[in-house]
């Protein structure tokens, strides 16, 4: 290995660390301090003395995961928490198991029990590498201080390329206080041979994708969030527009195309709209760009897009064929593939042409007509769906984080968000991550507002950092759906358990959430009607402060569609009746066909021709 190195200089392992981070670009750790992590919390003192880091004291240590999540998410920069040994450790493994499920680059810091008593079960010992071993990229644990610059240089490199993820580094507290003499390791400057990620997809591969999409009559574009780590927003929407491309995004992939593009057919899989998964259904070609293939997205995966040949563009080869064999795969860095693939398409000619593919696209689009996602009214309560559009159409532009449940899919739903503009647990379903990561975005991103959508149950999973909210004046807007149910755990007992609502009704001893505020000493606000609504959320995003929005919702109001565990993606329930719709009473006639139709149509729905 090869390292660029500076001045030596006379130093502890803790500065070593603080020095190496500062060095990375780190500005904000999260993180609470403990026995063993001491030395390097009296070393971050004198830094933070010296304006050249900041700490935020959060309230759990899983918080401060979430938090470092929430940072790397919002920023593609890598996240940093710090947590003491023991249960402090053990605090901080749902965060990670949470960032490497949704491959978040983040670097953990613990503090550990002196190296001579590493094995005899010291107080406040565990074995915080083993536990992790599964749920990081890569993992330390610094036996020697002299190691301390190569390792942070390497975890950062490691957390940032590739699949990016967790790194743990794990500091025996004596490794902290031991002086040496200490060569800085610049970023950017280590050599890893072992490790080198594939940027470049193969030429040959790439000639091959360009046939089929050249061929293909009913294409779809399936992005993924390994779009969105590439920053590949703009390929994305330049090949759709050269192709012609109709493009679903899956929850990770939210905010990689824009919802409000006329190719955007939104999200897909067991809460996806209609249309979308009615399209992966018919497709001849599913472009699959930075997506798993993941078991919320494909439902029945025997049944999963079954006409489809596959394209699948991924930079992790072991997720090439792990659960779909595509026709053509290609290992390499997502933007990099698109660029190239664009480059060679204009080499060879192509133009975009927009009749390519439009029988395929108005089949789409009355299947946009006829199953739309739909906001209900009620005359004597409010729906969580009008509550997420109102806030959706009052802060069109914020970054939003979520919890876990029928909120996130409503959010998912009816929210149009920009890249990076969409913060939510996906792969690990981790309740009471929407607050503390939004805490993350926010301080990463104090300008831009932050709101974040949670669930009357999920918000107590974490509620204590209501406290970091206050002591450091982070202007997030946390608004609550609540139902006074674990609603979708609810919602499952409902249409699968014949109504057996076993342990899911949180209505009794629910808090009052403006009281709770009150005492952590932000604003609280609570809503329960439709005439409340729109000044209420206009008056928590005016406010200067963090404010916690408490909406009365329909109890009862379920998610859909919905694809149920075991079917394919075109079985959903709970789509909407047509004569439920809202449509106008002109009548129209179609000059192709000579079919009568509603002139809410675009497209004809009886031979697909423009109306």
């Amino acid at each position: 290995m090869q390292l660029q190195r500076v001045a030596v200089q006379r130093a502890t392992g803790a500065y070593a660390l603080m020095d190496s981070l500062k060095r990375h670009g780190v500005t904000h750790i999260f993180g609470y301090p403990g026995g063993a992590i001491l030395p390097i919390y009296d070393e971050l003192y004198r830094f933070e003395a010296r304006g050249e880091l900041q700490h935020i004291l959060v309230r759990h240590e899983q918080g401060g995961t979430h938090a470092a999540d929430g940072y790397a998410r919002a920023t593609g920069r890598v996240g940093v928490c710090f947590g003491t040994s023991g249960p402090g450790a053990t605090n901080l493994v749902t965060g990670i198991a949470t960032a490497h499920m949704d491959s978040i680059p983040m670097v953990i810091i613990t503090g550990q029990v002196p190296r001579h008593a590493i094995g005899s079960d010291a107080f406040q010992e565990t074995d915080i590498y083993g536990i992790t071993l599964p749920i990081v990229k890569h993992s330390y644990v610094v036996r020697d201080p002299r190691d301390m610059g190569r390792i942070v240089a390497e975890a950062f490199y490691i957390a940032s390329t590739g699949r990016p993820g967790p790194v743990l580094i794990d500091i025996p507290k004596d490794v902290g206080t031991e002086e040496f003499d200490y060569t800085p390791v610049e970023p950017g400057s280590v050599k890893m041979p072992g490790y080198r990620p594939t940027v470049k997809g193969h030429p040959n591969q790439i000639a091959n994708a360009l046939k089929l999409m050249r061929q293909a009559k009913q294409p779809l574009l399936y992005v993924g969030g390994g779009a969105i780590a590439a920053g590949a927003h703009a390929e994305i929407q330049t090949l759709a527009e050269l192709f012609n491309l109709p493009v679903t995004t899956t929850l990770m992939g939210i905010g990689a195309f824009d919802e409000h593009h006329p190719l955007s057919v939104g999200m897909l899989g067991m809460h996806g709209t209609a249309y979308s998964n009615f399209a992966v259904m018919e497709c001849d070609l599913l472009i699959a760009v930075g997506a798993r293939f993941d078991d919320r997205v494909t439902g029945k995966l025997k049944e999963f897009a079954p006409h489809a040949q596959v394209i699948h563009i991924d930079i992790d080869p072991a997720e090439v064929g792990k659960n779909r064999a595509p026709e053509v795969p290609i290992v390499g860095d997502v933007r990099n593939v698109l660029q190239d693939l664009l480059r060679r398409s204009q080499e060879d000619g192509d133009q975009p042409d927009p009749q390519r593919n439009q029988a395929w696209l108005n089949r789409i689009d009355r299947w946009r007509e006829d199953y739309p996602l739909v906001v209900p009214h009620y005359a004597d309560s409010l729906s969580p769906q009008e509550v997420i559009v109102e806030v959706g159409t009052q802060a069109p532009h914020a970054y939003y984080t979520t919890d876990v449940g029928q909120h996130q899919m409503w959010a998912a739903q009816f929210l149009k968000n920009g890249p990076r503009r969409w913060i939510s647990s996906a792969g690990l379903g981790t309740m009471g991550f929407g607050m503390p990561a939004a805490m993350g975005a926010k301080v990463a991103v104090p300008d831009e507002e932050v709101i974040c959508i949670s669930g009357d149950a999920s918000i107590q999973m974490n509620i204590q950092e209501l406290g970091t909210l206050a002591q450091y004046g982070i202007n997030v807007k946390t608004v609550i759906i609540n139902n006074g149910w674990q609603g979708m755990v609810r919602q499952w007992q409902e249409a699968f358990y014949d109504e057996r609502y076993s342990q899911s009704n949180m209505q009794p001893s629910m808090p009052d959430f403006v009281k709770l505020c009150e005492a952590y000493g932000i604003k609280g606000m609570i809503v329960r009607s439709r005439d409340e609504l729109k000044g209420a959320i206009a008056e928590m995003l005016a406010a200067n402060c963090p404010v916690l929005l408490d909406a009365r919702v329909k109890r009862d109001e379920n998610c859909y569609p919905m694809v149920p565990s075991g079917k394919n993606n075109a079985q959903m329930i709970g789509l909407p009746e047509h004569k439920h719709l809202e449509k106008v009473t002109e009548i129209i006639q179609c000059s192709s066909c000579g079919a009568k139709n509603v002139s809410t149509h675009r497209f004809c729905p009886e031979c697909g021709a423009k109306l």
